[in-house]
């Protein structure tokens, strides 16, 4: 199984990033993907994770602003960053929970900043 996480890169404040993670080696169906960041000193932390029930949750920080989607055609799943704070910055992974194991993405630098 490979995660391949893209979309990311600079934006200023207020601006929008989408973020992409395709899947190969795996059935899409009935696996819960998500997103996750790392800020510099940080732990990662969820950012947003569809359940494969199709149960959405968001971090608090992020409601209202993020949305998490996914195209089963495509095996890929989507991350739309609207109005990006500073506080946003950080490297995103996306992430992928089967019933065999648990696998990540590379992940993809987010820079907010003006």
């Amino acid at each position: 199984v490979q995660l391949q996480a893209s979309g990311g890169g600079l934006a200023q404040p207020g601006e929008s990033l989408r973020l992409s993670c395709a899947a190969s080696g795996t059935t899409f169906s009935d696996n819960a993907k998500g997103w996750y960041r790392q800020a510099p000193g940080m732990q990662r932390e969820l950012v947003a994770v569809i359940a494969s029930g199709g149960t959405i949750t968001y971090a608090d920080s992020v409601k209202g602003r993020f949305t998490i989607s996914r195209d089963g055609a495509k095996n890929t799943w989507y991350l739309q960053m609207n109005n990006l704070k500073p506080e946003d910055t950080a490297v995103y992974y996306c992430k992928m929970v089967t019933t065999v194991g648990v696998y990540w993405g590379q992940g993809t630098l987010v820079t907010v900043s003006s």
